[in-house]
């Protein structure tokens, strides 16, 4: 699939990117690397190259790799730690229980030291560096349509890669902008989608609302529970796109047709941050998803009559007033179950 941000061909369809999965960051017999203390700067030693057979390379080395192009551009001073260089997020990302070895095109670098030139050397230079992202105190998205939306910037390469979460029905794969949206860690049981799970066997929904859907996790996971209409909302561009784009990726398990989408990328970047409802996707089959950008408070005015089970997944959930006061206007407005995972 085309890539809004690079225009690559680098969103694949979730069946090719499973089937790749089980070898993908495993080594071959011909790997070799060192483990770093992440603690300390990395010994002034060379780091290993890709491996000459399969083309992977441990993460320490990429890593010592990483820090040395960083301090030779200034960036690090060579006393900081290894672990200054930043926050690795692997392509795609899934429960491990091992450190990986990483493949070409497979790592996102998340890092608040990282300059331009930098960036630049290291999408150039180290063959796993997929796209070099620099951090800022503002989680990326929006805390209320009325706030300024958060962001990272990046600096070089893509920044899209995909996340795979499990579900009792089956994994499905997430794909996301990195430096638009927040971070989500695959762990062998999601909490989110357990709490989810446990709620539809309860309530048994034909039609479920994921009112703050980010990149479409619980909806895709609601979908592949099989719940006959699934409808999927986010005031931010960024969320509402790659949800209508995870429908298309993991339509071949979610008992849908193609995706069609009402709204392009470029048509949602020029509005960030949206209020009244807009339709971006829909889809038909088996099952049926429909996906909106715009205030959740005004979402009850697209609906249908029939809300069963409703996740709220605020952003602020610590904030017990604003999540009492939204949670009761949805109860009256829209009915049906409530849930906030």
């Amino acid at each position: 699939m085309h890539c809004p941000v690079c225009g690559h061909d680098c969103v694949t369809d979730a069946r090719a990117l499973l089937t790749e999965l089980p070898g993908r960051f495993a080594p071959c017999p011909d790997c070799m690397g060192l483990v770093y203390d992440k603690q300390s700067p990395p010994p002034d030693i060379d780091t290993v190259e890709p491996c000459p057979s399969c083309g992977k390379r441990f993460i320490d080395e990429v890593f010592a790799r990483i820090y040395r192009v960083m301090v030779a551009e200034g960036d690090l001073v060579g006393t900081e730690p290894l672990a200054a260089v930043g926050t690795p997020l692997v392509h795609p990302g899934t429960a491990m229980h091992r450190a990986p070895y990483l493949p070409p095109g497979s790592l996102v670098l998340l890092s608040r030291s990282v300059g331009e030139r930098a960036a630049a050397r290291l999408v150039a230079e180290v063959p796993e560096v997929r796209g070099v992202v620099r951090t800022g105190a503002a989680t990326p998205g929006i805390k209320d349509t009325d706030a300024e939306p958060g962001a990272y910037t990046l600096l070089a390469g893509c920044d899209v890669r995909a996340d795979i979460f499990h579900t009792r029905a089956g994994p499905i794969v997430v794909y996301k902008q990195q430096s638009a949206l927040h971070i989500e860690f695959p762990r062998d049981r999601d909490p989110k989608i357990l709490a989810l799970e446990r709620e539809i066997g309860r309530h048994r929904p034909r039609t479920f609302v994921d009112a703050c859907s980010g990149a479409g996790t619980l909806g895709l996971a609601a979908v592949r529970a099989g719940v006959p209409r699934v409808i999927a909302n986010d005031a931010w561009y960024a969320a509402a796109y790659w949800t209508a784009c995870n429908l298309q990726v993991n339509r071949e398990f979610l008992g849908i047709g193609e995706v069609t989408m009402h709204r392009s990328y470029d048509d949602l970047r020029r509005r960030p941050v949206a209020r009244d409802p807009i339709l971006v996707a829909t889809a038909a089959g088996t099952q049926e998803a429909h996906v909106y950008q715009g205030d959740l408070r005004l979402l009850p005015t697209v609906l249908p009559a029939e809300i069963d089970l409703t996740a709220l997944d605020l952003f602020e959930k610590a904030d017990a007033g604003k999540v009492g006061q939204i949670t009761s206007a949805w109860r009256a407005s829209v009915g049906g179950a409530i849930f906030i995972p």
